[in-house]
């Protein structure tokens, strides 16, 4: 199966520690692929890994089927969008700049109308002429997912993307995200809610010491046995006129 995103059996380490073992993934077109573990399982790795942001030890990553690691920055970036899971910024530059920087390959004047555009689209058009450090976090994330959503790329990574958000954001910004993909993005976020994963996405992937341990649509992939293995829980996936929730206890 071909993808706008493939991972072959990539591997990546920290020093002595493998972070990565022998990775492979493919995100299609048009898919939201939720990526969940553990604290410290190598979800962030899994993503930067592929994008060429850690160097790989073994293995291959693709955009659009083209290795990563031969792509220029420019080319890289007209393939992929990133938000990583940190939220700094710099500079206190506006927030229509900071959503700017997002559409780079566009004149000024188009470049701001998209940025202005895309902070409505995330609930924060009121922001755009306010300093990005004197923001609260959760405005600040909005902030930079309208960066996200202004690079129009086939791919778009969100790490965490709706960490320390209140409910409704958190709902928001998945919405926003599978919007992207109804549009024909291939969008992959990473994820602790695991309810949240299964309500959101069309394909989990379950992360644990550094391997891809299950992955499939969201019942298959966080199965009891999976969630008793991986995270340590006694439940599982119920229905409810909202989507599905989980229902566990610790183990």
């Amino acid at each position: 199966m071909s993808g706008v995103w493939t991972l072959d059996a990539v591997t990546a380490r920290h020093g002595r520690k493998t972070v990565l073992e022998a990775a492979s993934l493919t995100v299609t077109s048009g898919e939201v692929v939720g990526i969940v573990g553990p604290n410290g399982a190598g979800k962030t790795s899994l993503l930067r890994g592929g994008l060429g942001l850690l160097p790989l030890t073994s293995g291959q990553a693709r955009l659009s089927g083209r290795p990563v690691g031969a792509l220029k920055p420019d080319a890289r970036a007209r393939l992929v969008g990133y938000l990583p899971q940190e939220r700094r910024a710099a500079w206190n530059l506006p927030a229509r700049m900071i959503a700017a920087l997002g559409a780079s390959d566009l004149s000024e004047p188009e470049a701001d109308a998209l940025a202005r555009a895309c902070l409505t689209r995330v609930g924060a058009g009121d922001l755009a002429e306010r300093g990005v450090l004197d923001m609260s976090g959760g405005e600040r994330a909005r902030v930079l997912l309208a960066r996200l959503l202004a690079t129009r790329a086939p791919l778009l990574v969100a790490d965490e993307p709706v960490a320390g958000l209140d409910p409704d954001a958190q709902l928001l910004t998945l919405d926003l995200l599978r919007a992207e993909a109804a549009g024909g993005a291939a969008v992959v976020v990473t994820l602790h809610d695991l309810g949240l994963a299964a309500r959101t996405c069309d394909r989990v992937v379950v992360v644990s010491r550094g391997r891809i341990v299950a992955e499939g649509a969201p019942r298959q992939a966080l199965s009891s046995k999976v969630l008793a293995e991986v995270f340590g829980l006694d439940g599982g996936l119920v229905d409810t006129p909202a989507g599905l929730v989980l229902a566990a206890r610790r183990a």
